[in-house]
């Protein structure tokens, strides 16, 4: 059989779309052209750019890669400085543009057109007589906010939390959400990496990935699973591309052949500029969706082989000193047949044996993943399977090994750290107790599916998002959306319209807010707010750029605005003081979080930022074994069930032109995909079988039998190179194809990459 399988070294499909360049290069800058063109960037944004992740200056919007000691003299990525131009954009969108404009008729424009209205510029509300936005004024809104909030019971109310929100703000708004009484606090990592924090925490003790960036150094394989770092996470390619020229070994399992893995031209390189590339990867396999966990199975399988033929691949001091479940693993890989797992991961055991051995020569191997390998009905499993393998060779807790997971909100990870959380056992609830003389609530509070299915049932009347796109980002939106005009209230601090805004509740406020590039000045003066990177790296931020507006207000002074008009004065919680000077809310982040935050203020701004430690790093394990732990999984697959006859696998993509629901333009450079993102991709195979043709329009609909209809239609088939019976489609046009119950049992992240669906012409 494995004659079977594609070679993995094969040029893409040349009767389907690519991309022949490599990432970077040329090709980054006329794509970065491209936006500036369409929206020309003042100085103030060109000076952004220059500081841009380096020491003292503004900690980029985008993703949440690390901010190394030493910059580039350009450390910023195409992605960051579209992300950068379009927060700083010149156009407003003040109540004058909105005057005449009924949501109803805001509506019809798409994505991209809504947020090119501009910067929002002052508070407004929605009137329901008119159908518009009306402004208002900010003691008017926080009044009115106040009260409603007063009048609803505090655990109908959702306080949702965007990944772009600083440490300080996180802050604030996690105690603000528990005085008032309730630990519903859905952030986006509940949409994306979830299960990284869940099963993580499970296996190793951690709910953070265990890498710094020395780690990229020293390291002598990487392996990356289910992610696309040319279009989430650009700046990485330089570590990426330092390592493979000292002979590091890259592998890559995805669905998709992402150029960002395959070539590497470095903008900042005059020769490479000039002509020629690094090629990154030395087997790209195109694994099936939700094969991944087969595949490692199979990595696993050929580990134990090599080990018993020769010995010394597995790390037996380490094994035996700090792991526990070997023996059940051992057991489960030996009688897993090679047919079961090339079978599920779509590929032959000749590539899987060549990945293993390279994994068993290597000295320390780092391996990193995406959502692609999470986002399934059993990614936890998964993730555990790739924990396995780990332990095997003892990679964790050494130079140069380690399990790094690749974030992309700027601060969705250190939100997390500062107690945005639903789970009450993950915050210092005690210390909070004692500290602002109140009593928090200790029941679990709703996650991103609970929020979303609270929100149809009726026992959700309350939503306050805090940045984001909630209603168009989240799984099931044509569910969900009729229902969000039941909604007693509906609050959304935000600096552009997007469509979450235009599904009005019974009382709907908008609040507009600065910028993180934009400076901030509070009674004690220009104001630094602080961000955690991917790597657990906490770095300082400061902007300088102009405000869009001087009626506009930090977040911090919203949420403290909202606070102060729902909750009885409280001595302990100095809400103006805050405001009026950040480091005040430093030092009592510090206080709650005392090892992980000593010296803060200082250790922040130092070159790179301070790392805020990492137990598993250090080899101890704070699991309920005490141990790392080995883990069998009950299933086969990371997919819920096995497709049927007619079905596919529907993986949702983002584009090289986007940042989750911002989107930049309609073109996919990396995917030679242009002008529209109505489409689906099908393997030529795929498209000839179903007697379907290239530009054909059809209509997507979920295979799930869970009694509700989901279809979505006007979709143009675009053969594409992808594994049989997997199909692409683009995020967050699809989303209501993916049922708000179809998740990660540990930790119900939403199937964004594992939902099976069928095709109809």
């Amino acid at each position: 059989m494995p004659g079977s399988f594609p070679d993995p070294q094969a040029e893409q499909d040349p009767d389907t779309p690519h991309y022949d360049g490599p990432a970077g290069g040329w090709g980054s800058l006329e794509g970065l052209g491209r936006v500036l063109l369409g929206e020309p960037p003042s100085a103030g944004a060109l000076n952004t750019l220059r500081r841009q992740n380096k020491p003292g200056g503004h900690m980029c919007t985008s993703c949440a890669w690390a901010k190394p000691a030493k910059p580039h003299v350009a450390e910023f990525c195409e992605n960051g400085a579209k992300a950068t131009i379009w927060d700083l954009a010149r156009a407003t969108c003040d109540p004058q543009v909105l005057a005449d404009k009924p949501v109803a008729e805001l509506a019809a424009l798409s994505d991209h057109e809504l947020e090119a209205l501009g910067r929002l510029t002052h508070p407004m509300r929605f009137d329901p007589d008119t159908g518009c936005y009306v402004p208002t004024g900010w003691d008017e809104a926080f009044r009115g906010i106040g009260a409603a909030l007063q009048r609803l019971d505090p655990k109908s109310v959702v306080f949702y939390t965007s990944g772009r929100a600083s440490l300080e703000t996180s802050f604030m708004w996690q105690l603000f959400a528990r005085l008032y009484g309730h630990n519903n606090l859905p952030d986006s990592s509940n949409m994306c990496h979830e299960t990284t924090s869940v099963a993580l925490k499970k296996f190793i003790g951690s709910p953070v990935g265990t890498c710094v960036l020395d780690d990229f150094d020293h390291c002598d394989m990487m392996l990356f699973l289910g992610q696309n770092t040319g279009s989430s996470s650009p700046r990485f390619l330089h570590n990426i591309q330092r390592a493979v020229e000292r002979g590091c070994k890259v592998v890559t399992l995805n669905p998709v052949r992402e150029p960002g893995l395959l070539r590497f031209r470095n903008p900042q390189r005059v020769t490479q500029m000039l002509g020629g590339s690094t090629e990154i990867s030395d087997l790209y396999l195109q694994v099936r969706p939700g094969g991944d966990l087969a595949a490692i199975l199979g990595l696993i399988k050929h580990v134990l082989e090599l080990d018993a033929a020769q010995g010394g691949i597995l790390d037996r001091d380490f094994i035996a000193s700090h792991t526990t479940g070997f023996e059940a693993l051992k057991a489960h890989a030996e009688a897993t047949g090679w047919e079961q797992i090339e079978a599920h991961s779509g590929l032959s055991r000749d590539h899987l044996r060549q990945v293993a051995a390279i994994y068993a020569g290597s000295k320390a191997a780092v391996f990193m993943y995406g959502m692609g390998l999470t986002q399934h009905v059993h990614g936890g499993e998964t993730l555990g399977m790739l924990v396995n393998l780990m332990l095997l060779r003892g990679s964790i807790g050494r130079l140069g090994a380690g399990i790094s997971p690749v974030r992309g909100h700027s601060n969705v990870q250190g939100q997390r750290t500062v107690g945005i959380s639903e789970k009450p056992e993950l915050v210092p609830l005690d210390r909070l107790a004692d500290l602002f003389a109140f009593d928090p609530p200790r029941d679990e509070g709703r996650t991103t599916v609970t929020a979303a299915e609270g929100i149809i049932d009726g026992s959700v009347r309350g939503f306050l998002q805090l940045g984001g796109n909630f209603a168009h980002s989240i799984p099931d939106t044509e569910r969900v959306r009729p229902h969000w005009a039941g909604l007693d209230l509906v609050v959304s601090v935000a600096t552009k319209l997007n469509r979450s805004h235009l599904s009005p509740g019974r009382e709907t406020w908008l609040l507009p807010c600065l910028v993180r590039a934009e400076e901030d000045m509070q009674a004690s003066g220009a104001q630094t707010v602080s961000i955690e990177d991917s790597l657990s790296h906490i770095h300082a931020s400061l902007g300088k750029n102009a405000p869009a507006a001087d009626t506009l207000l930090s977040e911090p002074a919203i949420v403290a605005g909202i606070a102060r008009a729902t909750l009885p004065p409280n001595a302990r919680v100095p809400w103006d003081d805050w405001v009026a000077d950040y480091a005040r809310v430093r030092s009592v982040i510090e206080r709650v979080w005392p090892d992980q935050f000593a010296e803060y203020e200082t250790r922040m701004r130092q070159p790179g930022g301070f790392h805020k430690g990492n137990k598993a790093r250090e080899r101890i394990w704070q699991t309920e074994s005490g141990k790392a732990e080995f883990s069998v999984p009950a299933v086969a697959s990371g997919l819920g069930r096995d497709l049927r006859a007619g079905e596919y696998t529907l993986v949702t993509l983002r584009s090289n032109d986007q940042f989750n629901t911002t989107i930049y333009g309609y073109d996919d450079r990396l995917r030679a995909l242009k002008g529209n993102r109505m489409i689906v991709l099908m393997s030529p195979a795929d498209v000839a079988r179903a007697g379907l043709a290239e530009g054909q329009q059809v209509t997507m609909i979920c295979a799930e039998d869970d009694g509700h209809h989901r279809a979505v239609a006007g979709l143009t088939v675009t053969p594409y190179d992808l594994p049989d019976r997997c199909v692409a489609a683009y995020y967050p046009e699809v989303n209501a194809l993916v049922p708000v119950g179809l998740h990660d049992r540990m930790s119900k992240t939403p199937a964004y990459k594992g939902t099976p669906v069928r095709i109809e012409a």
